[in-house]
């Protein structure tokens, strides 16, 4: 079975291979019949294989182990490649909208079955592709691989549009409804609003971690039940915990027993440890601080 990195090293070359034919095949049938969604469609693989290869690099990088000028590893910089897709998506959905838009202003173009078969086999592909990678990020907690997903994510919602939008187009010069064969163009502008709001989101999130922002409230709630399940943990006076690419750093402040012993507490710390690090194995790093606790105050904190 393939190791965890060779996976999404894996994923990517696919993800990266898969964007540079159906950019080549967009832009071919697109130019030849003069479709402007599927122009718009290839102009977006195209930017599809620099993220892609940006993220290739950026998950190699973070899987490197941690040194003396980055004692936390370099999980971050997947986050940095996530950041960098989500500004290609949305110079792809103004440059897709911009140009759809004054498509409007023009003929119309006449569609035929080579054009929307070429949309229909992107939809398929980039629907597989989206599972693929989806799934394979999930599983090692990979947040280039994530991203890269959920760009091929904006391409199914491109190439539906298009399919839809090239069917009307072939509708309306069947049965002689002239408003119908403006469908390319307003598909591509339908495709442009997708695919920004995919990169906002995109953006968003990288910003987030970034500026390490506390995990979901979800994890949080297990963290302080971890934590408050070890014996001698009489209260949380902190407790904090940030992603770092694709792994969590956590930081935890507790309050136990003033009676105990150095060595008791370096035990207690260490179990804390342990506790976290087995039920949520996305944590990486765990930094303890114990303070005394005296019989008679506060209860513990949830």
């Amino acid at each position: 079975m393939l190791s965890t990195e060779r996976r999404s090293v894996y994923a990517i070359w696919i993800s990266l291979f898969s964007n540079i034919v159906l950019t080549i095949l967009k832009f071919v049938v697109g130019f030849l019949f003069s479709s402007q969604v599927l122009i718009a469609d290839g102009v977006h693989n195209a930017g599809d294989v620099f993220a892609t290869a940006a993220a290739l690099v950026s998950m190699m990088v973070s899987k490197r182990d941690p040194d003396l000028e980055h004692p936390y590893g370099h999980g971050k910089a997947e986050v940095i490649g996530a950041g960098f897709v989500a500004v290609i998506l949305v110079m792809a959905a103004l440059y897709i909208g911009y140009h759809s838009a004054l498509a409007l202003w023009e003929p119309p173009h006449a569609a035929n079955w080579l054009v929307f078969g070429a949309a229909a086999l992107s939809l398929v592909w980039k629907q597989w592709l989206y599972m693929y990678t989806m799934r394979i990020g999930r599983e090692i907690k990979s947040s280039g691989l994530v991203a890269t997903a959920y760009d091929h994510l904006a391409d199914v919602y491109a190439s539906i549009a298009a399919v839809f939008g090239i069917g009307l187009s072939m509708a309306g010069e069947y049965f002689g409804i002239r408003f119908l064969t403006y469908g390319d163009p307003v598909a591509g502008i339908v495709v442009a609003f997708l695919v920004l709001r995919l990169a906002i989101h995109m953006g968003r999130s990288s910003i987030d971690i970034l500026m390490e922002k506390n995990i979901d409230e979800d994890k949080m709630k297990q963290l302080k039940a971890i934590v408050l399940s070890v014996p001698w943990v009489k209260r949380i006076d902190r407790i904090r915990a940030r992603e770092h690419g694709h792994y969590i750093i956590a930081d935890v402040r507790v309050a136990i027993p003033a009676e105990l012993s150095v060595a008791e507490g370096h035990d207690v710390t260490r179990r804390i440890k342990h506790s976290i690090q087995e039920q949520m194995v996305e944590v990486s790093e765990v930094l303890v601080h114990i303070n005394p606790w005296y019989e008679g105050t506060e209860p513990k904190k949830v």
